[in-house]
């Protein structure tokens, strides 16, 4: 298992440095004065994450107890003729006795905490500035678009999830930035060693135009997925989003925001791959105080519902996970969100209640709570609670019924 991955690791720094090399020769002198101090004048980082994760799961025989440990070390090289490079590897570990579900170690009498074991190539990629404010991007990165609902990084796991892609950003156009990705594989955030859940290959074109308008940041993207191995799981997805505030007073601001999107079968998908999607969310912030409504709905008509596979999904619909994979049904999130600042202290506090789309029947409550505290800049303490509340009821299927609640005690440093 090491060879092999030593054996991926030596042909993705050939492969990225040889590209670097070409594109040097091609790109505009400044910066470092040769390949060799770029790379000898470049800066490391290094983040390291603990966190205890404890999960009280209906119909599980025991609690699970997770302690883990991410590490992540990095090195970003100089600029070469607009050329720099990035490599990280990251690191998970279990500290002591596993006492929970990796989704690898067989321990199914335990809730799932999808962070098992592994260390890997988290990132190494490319970047090239080019010609007409062109920034390109190849290898393996992290991708966020927007706000993450349907591309992100899967970030509050321990594993993130990187994308095998080149990315294209054009900002030639005033207050516009054109985004387009072409995705050969995904990592997800079961690692690189769990059998048939580590990589997600494809071929899939990712577009986003974001627009600075008077009345906030308009989003037009169209998302085609395409699976090498699942082929029945392709989509296509088309959507339009608003995102902006307006200043009522002084340190008075109305938020809102407003997103719709059309999903269908894609290349071989299935006919039957066809929902849609509704953002809408009102709300204000006075003095470093801010409350929201909103109502998120992923439509489903019993047969298929709604899907965001490569969003960071563990940040809608509740932290107690109970909807990564969006229900036959559909699912209605109404919601109301207050964030504050007090004494030093980002706090926050969610109520959800969920009800399918189809039928109409109640799926269950939820009250999510932080607080996350910085120290210097280069030290963050955190504590998040989970509460989903099941309604029993005879149409409720599967995890939507089952009581969770959850707690979370992090710390993570950055240099």
């Amino acid at each position: 298992m090491r060879l092999n991955l030593l054996n991926r690791m030596n042909k993705l720094l050939f492969l990225v440095f040889g590209i670097w090399a070409v594109c040097g020769a091609f790109s505009p002198a400044f910066g470092a004065e040769s390949i060799w101090d770029a790379l000898t004048q470049g800066k490391p980082g290094l983040d390291v994450r603990y966190r205890f994760e404890w999960v009280d799961q209906e119909g599980k025989k025991k609690n699970a107890d997770a302690n883990t440990l991410r590490t992540r070390l990095g090195y970003a090289s100089d600029s070469y003729r607009g050329v720099s490079g990035y490599l990280e590897f990251e690191d998970v570990r279990s500290l002591g006795t596993a006492r929970y579900n990796d989704t690898k170690n067989g321990k199914t009498e335990y809730p799932v905490v999808a962070d098992p074991p592994d260390t890997e190539v988290n990132q190494a990629y490319l970047n090239v500035q080019g010609p007409a404010d062109t920034h390109i991007r190849f290898g393996r990165q992290r991708i966020i678009l927007d706000n993450a609902r349907f591309v992100g990084n899967v970030g509050w796991r321990q594993n993130e999830q990187t994308f095998d892609a080149i990315l294209i950003a054009n900002r030639s156009l005033p207050r516009t930035t054109l985004t387009y990705v072409f995705v050969r594989n995904v990592n997800q955030v079961f690692g690189d060693h769990n059998p048939g859940k580590g990589d997600a290959h494809m071929k899939s074109h990712l577009v986003n135009l974001a627009v600075q308008t008077p009345a906030g940041i308009l989003v037009g993207y169209g998302y085609l997925l395409d699976y090498d191995h699942t082929p029945d799981s392709n989509i296509k997805t088309f959507g339009l989003r608003l995102n902006g505030d307006h200043e009522l007073l002084e340190n008075v601001k109305l938020l809102y925001t407003a997103e719709y999107a059309l999903q269908s079968n894609f290349a071989d998908g299935l006919s039957s791959n066809d929902a849609d999607y509704l953002l809408a969310e009102v709300g204000g912030a006075v003095h470093g105080v801010s409350a929201t409504a909103g109502f998120e709905r992923l439509s489903g008509d019993g047969t298929y519902g709604f899907s965001t596979p490569l969003a960071t999904l563990h940040a809608f619909q509740g932290w107690a996970d109970q909807f990564l994979a969006t229900p036959a049904d559909g699912v209605q999130d109404l919601y109301l969100k207050v964030l504050a600042m007090l004494f030093g202290v980002q706090w926050s506090a969610v109520y959800h209640d969920f009800a399918s789309d189809h039928l109409h029947y109640g799926f269950g409550e939820e009250v999510d709570l932080s607080a996350v505290k910085k120290f210097d800049k280069k030290i963050v303490l955190g504590l998040n609670f989970a509460s989903f509340h099941g309604d029993d009821n005879s149409r409720n299927p599967g995890t939507q019924s089952l009581n969770t609640k959850k707690f979370w005690v992090w710390v993570q440093t950055m240099f």
